[in-house]
């Protein structure tokens, strides 16, 4: 399982049981709530009422009678009341009297009660005892919303309690309260959870975005790739990303100066034994016209080291560079045009004729003097594989927001077994003419200005004869116009 997604199940695991126990305590508390004020309400009925019965009593002149069609009347009265979104009709609130010994002496919804004896009742048993007597009952012990509240009331006579009053009200119309609460309040709680569940991707999504950008960098730099060390947050993570860039730098250093060294020796040994066998030579007796040669190719090979040496150098601050150092606007054009420049003297020598077909104005963002680099090698490798009186054909292609530098000739071609070194180092191919082999850094060269640009090289044979160099850069502004 992915981090992401490790992460984002826990915190809705962890999420949906705080949020289940809230709701489940919210909506046993608010029928407490709900309880609490229907009781507190019925404490000042229950008292008012006891209060009038009570002076009733003691002046003699308590009439059950004419209470029982107070509240037949009552009873009777049919209204519409609106309270928010519910409706009252009539009038659910009861009452009965019991005596100091607990006997019922008044009932206002059933008569039949007269004369039971209440006094085991909680409500009736504390009142008479001078404590705060209350309780509630199910009518229909299977039916939970068949509950009853009762309050009760002291009736006092002369300072002395003679009887209770007890008002009782059903929690029915509190259930119905709730019952259209609770759709409300799980309604809340979808959107909270959606909401939570959203805010969950987006951390979950904060939280491994940077460990997914260093785990890119990291598989980039095992496949080699030049890239830029991602953007990480202020926080481990950065931190951890900071430590492992200064470790790879450090590994790649040491890698890169093991191959450097191991490059180096295995190319200059050639040249130095050729110098050695040379030198050895010259000790010998022998005319002027063989030391002269002996001299020349000891010059020569002198020369194929320092060159050697140079390339490396060049290619070694190159393989270093994170990002260009020197950015500038330029065109394609100029830099064809510069390089070509520079090798009119070999293309005079040799004949060959040149095919350009340049759209202008298509301006790239880079170093132009590594840019010159890259193009100049690429087209002194067509020449050097080009016959006399052919010719070499220089186009420029738009696809997408790239721009295609394309070197064609008509030479041999490259074999199939050396299509995929031609960009390894020291890796190179005998000239037709010459038989000699070039420094080998060339085409690397190229390889690594390219991916410095964002960009990449390619070479391939064509399908009649010759081979096709492609060049790939990110133009920032095409103009209009051919060549």
């Amino acid at each position: 399982m992915k981090l992401g997604t490790r992460i984002f199940c826990c915190y809705m695991l962890i999420f949906c049981i705080c949020f289940y126990f809230s709701i489940h305590f919210f909506l046993n508390d608010l029928r407490i709530r709900y309880l609490e004020v229907v009781e507190e309400t019925l404490i000042d009925q229950a008292n008012i009422l006891s209060s009038i019965i009570s002076k009733e009593m003691e002046l003699k002149q308590f009439d059950a009678d004419k209470l029982y069609k107070s509240f037949e009347n009552t009873y009777s009265r049919t209204f519409s009341a609106v309270i928010y979104k519910f409706i009252k009709t009539n009038v659910d609130v009861s009452v009965y009297i019991t005596d100091k010994a607990g006997k019922v002496i008044f009932d206002s919804i059933n008569k039949e009660n007269l004369g039971a004896m209440y006094g085991k009742w909680r409500d009736v048993y504390l009142t008479l005892k001078g404590k705060y007597g209350a309780r509630a009952t199910l009518k229909n012990p299977l039916n939970r919303k068949s509950s009853v509240i009762y309050v009760a009331a002291p009736i006092i006579i002369k300072n002395n309690i003679e009887g209770v009053l007890t008002v009782a009200k059903p929690t029915t119309n509190i259930d119905n309260f709730l019952d259209k609460a609770k759709p409300k309040v799980i309604k809340a709680g979808l959107i909270s959870v959606s909401a939570a569940i959203l805010f969950g991707l987006i951390v979950s999504m904060w939280l491994t975005i940077p460990i997914k950008r260093l785990t890119q960098y990291a598989n980039d730099i095992r496949q080699g790739k030049r890239v830029k060390f991602p953007k990480l947050d202020n926080t481990e993570i950065g931190e951890m990303g900071a430590a492992f860039e200064k470790m790879s730098e450090a590994l790649e250093g040491k890698k890169y100066v093991e191959n450097y060294v191991q490059n180096l020796t295995h190319e200059i040994k050639s040249p130095l034994s050729a110098i050695r066998g040379a030198a050895e030579l010259l000790e010998e007796k022998m005319d002027i016209e063989q030391k002269s040669k002996f001299l020349s190719n000891i010059r020569n090979e002198a020369g194929r080291i320092q060159l050697i040496v140079d390339r490396m150098l060049t290619l070694a601050s190159l393989e270093n560079q994170k990002k260009l150092k020197k950015l500038e606007t330029i065109t394609i054009e100029s830099i064809i045009n510069m390089s070509i420049e520079s090798k009119e003297p070999i293309l005079s020598k040799k004949k060959i004729n040149l095919f350009l077909k340049i759209e202008s104005d298509i301006f790239i963002k880079g170093d132009a003097f590594l840019l010159q680099l890259a193009v100049s090698n690429l087209i002194q490798n067509a020449i050097d594989f080009s016959p006399e009186y052919s010719e070499i054909k220089i186009l420029t292609k738009i696809d997408n927001n790239q721009v295609k530098l394309i070197i064609e000739d008509c030479g041999i071609g490259v074999p199939d077994f050396a299509i995929d070194k031609v960009f390894d180092k020291f890796f190179s191919l005998q000239r037709p003419e010459t038989k000699k082999k070039s420094t080998g850094l060339g085409l690397n060269f190229v390889k690594e200005i390219a991916v410095l640009h964002g960009g990449d090289v390619e070479i391939e044979n064509k399908e009649d004869a010759g081979v096709r160099a492609t060049l790939t850069l990110f133009y920032k502004h095409l103009g209009g116009g051919n060549k």
